[in-house]
């Protein structure tokens, strides 16, 4: 019975030491900062909703309400939830991952009167993959107001 004890304390000191260097080890915590911009892309997004980063976008860009492409304008708060698309930059021939997030909290905005792109859109069942959800559902206030396009990383 010895072995048994002793690779329970072996495997308790390799948790206790693992769990003191965990916390020390390197955290992205950016979350896609790194990526607001894809390689390759100008330093100001085009507005147009052929532009690759638009792929699977379904709704108003927020650079056309007060916003960015990848921030909520003032007053709005990114929807809890999202859903993903892979878009191919052709600059680099490299497929992103792109997530996009409605913006919630505020009436709708229709400047520029929206993008309608669903490529690789999955029914709504595949609520990740479904650009048509209602995305605000998870927040406080439901009311959607425009979209973000936030390149994560690359889709390898």
């Amino acid at each position: 019975h010895h072995s048994g004890r002793r690779s329970f304390l072996s495997k308790a000191g390799a948790a206790l030491v693992g769990g003191t260097v965990l916390p020390m080890l390197p955290y992205d915590n950016s979350n896609g900062a790194a990526f607001a911009r894809g390689f390759g892309e100008p330093e100001v997004l085009p507005e147009d909703c052929d532009y690759w980063r638009y792929c699977s976008l379904h709704g108003g860009l927020c650079s056309q309400c007060g916003g960015t492409v990848t921030q909520c304008p003032p007053g709005s708060t990114p929807s809890k939830v999202a859903w993903v698309g892979t878009c191919r930059n052709p600059n680099d021939g490299k497929d992103y991952l792109v997530s996009y997030n409605d913006c919630c909290g505020k009436g709708g905005c229709d400047a520029g009167g929206g993008c309608s792109r669903q490529e690789g859109d999955m029914p709504g069942y595949r609520l990740g993959l479904a650009s048509e959800s209602s995305w605000c559902m998870a927040n406080t206030n439901k009311g959607i107001h425009c979209t973000v396009a936030i390149v994560v990383g690359l889709a390898e």
